[in-house]
Order: structure tokens, then C-alpha cells, then sequence
């Protein structure tokens, strides 16, 4: 299976951990929504998408390069943010703006990640931040363990 990591992540880097613990698991390259072409995501069985969350979406480059995608007949995706606020509901409606975009072109979401991550935007950074430390280790197993449920779904 060959698989792609396009992410964004700039203040904490928390995104890139994440993106990272998938990557060694799924034996995937990783880039930047920048550094790929839109129809070079053809070549890959599987393409993850991720960045942290802004104003309840994904950054804005990722928005755009899914804007740009080719339709596909029913290409495997997945999804993963890091935020400050998290929970199954929040990541629902976090995700729905790229999970659209991208169902609209064919791709089959085939399952989805969030977790907490550390946040010193607006306010918050005058009172030190939330979520400091995060993603922490217990994090970067839970993305472990989801990856490794994706690539045996994928392999199943």
C-alpha cells in the first residue's frame, strides 16, 4: 500500500507528531499541502489529511489544495486534526468542511483523528496557553493504535 500524509502545522507543531507517528506506521511520505501536486495524490492507495484546527476548520491550504484535487472513483482518505477543544461531536463538525470538499470528489473517508493539542492563539496566550504538553504520549498512542487500525482495515 502506498500512502501520502499532507499536513499543515505551524505554532506548535503539534499536527507534524501526530503526522509523524502515522507516517512510521503506514510507510508514508509526508508533505506539505506547498510541496504536492494535486494530481500526484492519483499515485498513492491511501491519503491522509491533517492540520490543526482554525476557526472550527482545517488551515486554509489544505482547503485549497483539496479545491484543486481531480475527482477519483472512490479513493481511500483519512482525516486528523489537533485542537484546542476536542471530542466526537467537535471533531464532526471540525472535519465536515474537508470531508465534503473531498467526498464531493469521490474519496471515501475511511475514518478520522483528533486530539488535543497545545493552543496559545488569541487570548489564550496571555494566560499561558491550553493544553500544554499536549499532544502527549497517551496521544501519540491513540495515534498509533488508529493507524494501525487503518492500514489493517486497508490490508483486511
Amino acid at each position: 500500500m502506498k500512502a501520502l500524509l499532507v499536513f499543515y502545522s505551524c505554532h506548535h507543531h503539534n499536527t507534524e507528531k501526530i503526522a509523524k507517528v502515522f507516517a512510521k506506521v503506514l510507510d508514508a511520505e509526508i508533505k506539505t499541502p506547498q510541496q504536492v501536486k494535486p494530481e500526484e495524490i492519483q499515485e498513492y492507495d491511501l491519503v491522509g489529511l491533517g492540520s490543526g484546527i482554525y476557526s472550527a476548520k482545517h488551515d486554509e491550504s489544505l482547503l485549497e489544495l483539496v479545491d484543486e484535487l481531480p475527482e477519483v472513483d472512490n479513493k481511500n482518505a483519512f482525516l486528523f486534526s489537533t485542537a484546542g477543544i476536542t471530542g466526537e461531536s467537535k471533531k464532526t463538525k471540525d472535519h465536515a468542511t474537508i470531508r465534503e470538499k473531498l467526498e464531493s470528489k469521490g474519496y471515501s473517508i475511511v475514518d478520522e483523528f483528533q486530539c488535543k493539542g497545545f493552543n496559545t492563539n488569541s487570548f489564550l496566550r496571555l494566560f499561558g496557553g491550553m493544553n500544554k504538553g499536549r499532544p502527549n504520549d497517551s496521544d501519540l498512542k491513540n495515534a498509533e493504535d488508529f493507524a494501525v487500525n487503518v492500514k489493517q482495515n486497508m490490508n483486511g
